[in-house]
């Protein structure tokens, strides 16, 4: 007991014998304390630290105010936002101080920077010689990038690359390791979409798609709101379908992508059907149906993923979610759209997603000669893999948002239906090449004048894109759309259906598609085209893809003009007086294949946070350089990159808005088995892809903000 005592009363001297913790309102000086007890003293506490230059004004950071000094020899305390420490870089606010003071200026003034462009920056540092680290930081107080210049007799000058959060960017100068000074607002990094590889071809494509689907925006108040969405190609109203498609080129310059898909949301069913068309008041149109549609639902589920990629808007997403529920609930239990005994979406034969079915002209309720829009009695009914593709990608898509916001046993229950569906789908309609494009219910029927069994229907293409084919079935229908490829024939290979019914199959009351070659019976469309190339580029085709760019891209370069579909002979298509020379269907999937597919940018969440970058480049050996912005304008997502090309190695600077990247780089055909990767400058083993002929060198990283390089020897 004793020895116990002894031992504690040691220890309370040694206490008492040590020094007391440093006062840390020393570091406040005139005129900091003055305002500091103005502000309330002891009630603010404590300094972070010593004043230091930023702005080239000297400032004091405390815990929830920051204290500057004014040139009249004051001081006035400002009040910092409740979470001010996440935008402001932390060397700023912990860092010990040098004597010196640097100033930070761009060498040629500018607001606005885009991600990537190379920032000149000047310093001022009177007095001083040597070393200077100059660091970029992001609106969100990230370190974006850095390097170190030599300053000369107080002057020195540095070259860095913009990146990171967009916002105002900071810039940090720091001596042996120590605050120099700071920029607040050395410039605003905004993201434009862009695109440059010195092809001229290539280039042009993005600003003339543009100006292209301009012209097929549509606007106007519904039930009190602005709507905003685009239109058909040959037809003045809002369709779900048109506008969903096109999302894969409007997504890049878009800010309302929401308004449209709100509206049909609220036009649902109490059955949880969809009608295909919105309102349209000022045209005396009520959304409605075409009753010989099966795909309704499904677009709806993928038009609302994907504004949820462009937004990121988690509460926006939670608030579809009812309505997407009720409408798959729908689609797979109805009898009129579910095959109960199959398993499968059933449909009236029509060709492809169209919305006419098989047989003669028929009368309209109104009582004019019309297509078959109409479910009638002698209605043949049947399978067509289209929908069922469609379907399983937007269960897949469906889950993905339950995990996100709503329930994982859904989320569960919506992969493996998608799974059960395309395993239907294959036993049934799969035939080695490609999905066959139409099976009866009643195995009795057969089509008339055609060979159904060879008809290649223009949703094989879009099955490419919808993460639901094995790499063998997509290499498949890649190589089926090749071998159709002759010019003989047709100007393109991208058939709405190949080969076309014979005349009359389809009644069309007189208009366009009762003859083989026009429109949906064997016309050529651009969305076949821009389909079929960005799945080429995903599955081993890359010069394949980039043949059918560069053909759209002369297409849009002779005619400065873009159709739905043309004739075998390259005549445009005319399907009636509303038909507009900018198709934005057809344009936005050239738009996809050309960002996604031969740019390789493709998010896999939202906003970019996960992104898969590709540079598929090394598929046109002219092209050396490439520098491509994809930005979504209804956010702040974006990702950015330069890509160069070497003698012996490729190299890859990345910048965005995103926390983690999956960079592929496609090796040129030279490349052996020898090649090193460095991430900056760091040694890391990629991972060797093998698609078809081509081959992928692979690293996933936790960041953007980082250079990537191959070598070989």
């Amino acid at each position: 007991m004793k020895q116990l005592i002894i031992v504690l009363i040691g220890i309370v001297l040694l206490v008492s014998c040590s020094p007391p913790p440093p006062n840390q309102t020393d570091q406040l000086t005139e005129p900091f304390r003055s305002a500091w007890q103005a502000a309330g003293g002891p009630r603010i506490g404590p300094p972070l630290g010593e004043p230091r230059w930023v702005d080239d004004t000297l400032v004091q950071y405390f815990a929830t105010i920051r204290i500057v000094a004014l040139p009249d020899g004051g001081a006035i305390a400002e009040r910092l936002p409740a979470d001010w420490r996440s935008s402001v870089p932390r060397p700023v606010i912990e860092l010990p101080t040098v004597p010196q003071r640097a100033s930070l200026a761009l060498a040629t003034p500018t607001d606005v920077m885009q991600p990537l462009q190379p920032v000149r920056i000047t310093l001022r540092i009177p007095a001083y010689s040597g070393p200077t680290t100059v660091q970029l930081y992001d609106v969100a107080g990230h370190l974006t990038t850095q390097g170190v210049t030599t300053v000369s007799d107080g002057l020195g000058e540095i070259t860095l690359f913009a990146g990171g959060t967009l916002g105002p960017q900071w810039a940090v100068a720091l001596i042996d390791g120590r605050l120099a000074g700071a920029h607040s607002r050395l410039f605003t990094l905004d993201a434009e979409t862009f695109l440059s590889s010195g092809s001229s071809d290539i280039d042009s494509l993005y600003p003339r798609i543009r100006r292209l689907m301009a012209e097929a925006r549509v606007s106007y108040e519904l039930n009190g709101r602005l709507i905003g969405g685009y239109r058909s190609p040959d037809n003045p109203l809002l369709w779900l379908r048109d506008h969903v498609y096109q999302g894969r080129g409007f997504r890049y310059f878009e800010t309302d992508v929401t308004s449209l898909l709100d509206a049909f949301r609220d036009a649902q069913l109490p059955d949880g059907s969809l009608p295909d068309v919105i309102d349209y008041p000022e045209r005396y149109v009520q959304a409605f149906r075409k009753e010989v549609e099966s795909d309704v639902e499904f677009l709806y589920v993928q038009g609302v993923y994907e504004a949820w990629q462009m937004t990121g808007d988690d509460e926006w997403l939670r608030s579809h979610l009812p309505a997407l529920r009720r409408a798959i609930e729908y689609i797979t239990t109805n009898p009129l759209r579910w095959n109960a005994e199959r398993g499968l979406v059933r449909r009236p034969y029509t060709i492809d997603m169209w919305d006419f079915a098989y047989g003669p002209t028929t009368m309209s309720p109104d009582g004019k000669p019309a297509p078959r829009h109409w479910i009638g009695p002698d209605t043949i009914w049947g399978m067509f893999h289209g929908d069922n593709t469609g379907l399983a990608y937007a269960l897949f898509l469906l889950a993905r948002i339950e995990n996100r916001v709503g329930d994982p046993t859904r989320a569960k229950r919506y992969f493996d239906l998608s799974d059960q569906i395309m395993q239907r789908l294959n036993a049934l309609a799969w035939n080695g090449r490609f999905f066959t494009h139409f099976i009866p219910e009643d195995a009795t029927f057969v089509p008339a004048g055609v060979d159904a069994a060879a008809q290649l229907s223009l949703s094989n293409a879009y099955a490419l894109n919808r993460r639901v084919l094995s790499v063998g079935q997509a290499q498949a229908i890649v190589e089926t759309y090749y071998a159709r490829r002759d010019f003989t024939r047709a100007f393109a290979e991208w058939y709405s259906i190949d080969p076309p019914f014979p005349p009359g199959s389809f009644g069309m009351a007189g208009g366009k598609g009762e003859q083989p070659g026009e429109y949906v019976n064997g016309g050529i469309m651009p969305l076949v085209g821009g389909e079929l190339a960005r799945g080429a580029f995903a599955f081993g085709f890359e010069p394949y893809g980039l043949d059918i760019l560069r053909r759209y891209a002369n297409l849009l370069r002779l005619t400065n003009a873009s159709y739905l579909w043309y004739y075998p002979d390259g005549r445009p298509g005319i399907s009636g007086p509303d038909t507009i020379p900018t198709d934005g269907w057809g344009a936005s999937a050239m738009l996809g294949a050309l960002f996604e597919g031969l740019a390789g940018v493709f998010d896999d969440a939202s906003r970019y946070e996960e992104v898969i970058i590709s540079p598929r480049w090394p598929v046109e050996p002219t092209v050396k350089q490439a520098y491509v912005v994809t930005r979504y304008p209804a956010s702040t997502g974006y990702v950015a990159y330069r890509w160069q090309r070497d003698d012996r190695s490729l190299r890859l600077l990345i910048t965005g808005s995103g926390r983690q990247a999956t960079v592929r780089f496609l090796l040129p055909t030279d490349v052996g088995d020898r090649l090193t990767m460095m991430v900056d400058n760091q040694p890391v083993t990629p991972l060797i892809e093998v698609i078809g002929n081509s081959r992928y060198a692979s690293v996933t990283l936790d960041r953007l903000n980082v250079e990537v390089i191959v070598t070989w020897p």
